[in-house]
């Protein structure tokens, strides 16, 4: 690892753990919850107080560094430096008191992902990973499982706010759950990778997810030795309507299986 990359890496732990403190802070406590695109898809003062936070660590740190976050908004992938938050991944879990959510930061430079941490500040657990050097739990490398099929397979997916790729997606579920061990839907997608890259997890899919939700974690699923893509197996770009997320092993009959090949309309 390169001392820029280094300090990179820092910047994102360090932002992290202050989100992380945030969230513990307020926990249980008045939210002045409110709602975006529906009732379902809330955000509260602990988003916004978190975003502004690790928008002013990576300004001191790092200025003229771009961010894009998901309350305050950014720029596009033209920046040559952005960072990609996700201040609370999981907000009506941590409205609703459910102990699973987490901060999600990544550094893009040049249109690759090159940094990723998540921080789970209820377990106390950081992932994190730099592009070329591995994936890691606390310090410790981390790998994906090895599982090739289906049916031994327990994944994950997760629903959109959008009440129509809801059901397109409720569809997919109960086609796949009868042929895998089992699928779980915990309600952060930045911790639901962040699964797959240790290995309590062996797959994930989701449908019109935001690159605030996954940045980071793509990244720590690669060095992890894991595989992301589209609907089709192909490659994965921020922002693409399909994520499909395995241990590598898994992917093709994944892929097969889930039949988002193409998106539904």
């Amino acid at each position: 690892m390169t001392d820029q990359q280094t300090e990179y890496l820092r910047t994102a732990v360090l932002a992290a753990q202050e989100a992380a403190r945030i969230h513990r802070f307020y926990v249980g406590g008045e939210l002045d919850v409110t709602t975006k695109s529906n009732d379902t898809d809330l955000v509260t003062k602990v988003d916004r107080l978190c975003e502004q936070r690790i928008r002013e660590i990576v300004e001191e740190r790092h200025p003229g560094h771009a961010v894009l976050g998901e309350e305050m908004g950014g720029p596009g992938s033209e920046a040559e430096y952005r960072w990609i938050v996700d201040p609370l991944d999981g907000t009506v879990n941590y409205a609703h008191g459910f102990p699973f959510y987490c901060v999600s930061i990544a550094l893009e430079i040049a249109g690759k992902i090159e940094v990723g941490v998540v921080l789970d500040s209820v377990h106390h657990e950081m992932f994190s990973a730099v592009r070329g050097a591995g994936a890691f739990l606390d310090g410790a490398p981390i790998r994906v499982s090895s599982e090739p099929d289906p049916g031994r397979a327990l994944l994950s997916t997760g629903f959109s706010y959008d009440r129509d790729k809801l059901m397109d997606n409720a569809r997919v579920l109960m086609r796949v759950l009868p042929r895998v061990r089992a699928i779980r839907r915990p309600g952060a997608a930045a911790l639901d990778l962040c699964f797959v890259a240790c290995g309590r997890l062996d797959g994930f899919w989701e449908l019109t997810l935001n690159p605030w939700d996954v940045a980071a974690g793509v990244l720590i699923i690669a060095e992890a030795g894991g595989r992301v893509s589209g609907g089709d197996g192909g490659g994965y770009d921020l922002g693409d309507p399909v994520l499909i997320a395995t241990n590598g092993r898994l992917h093709d009959p994944l892929v097969e299986l889930l039949e988002l090949q193409e998106t539904p309309a």
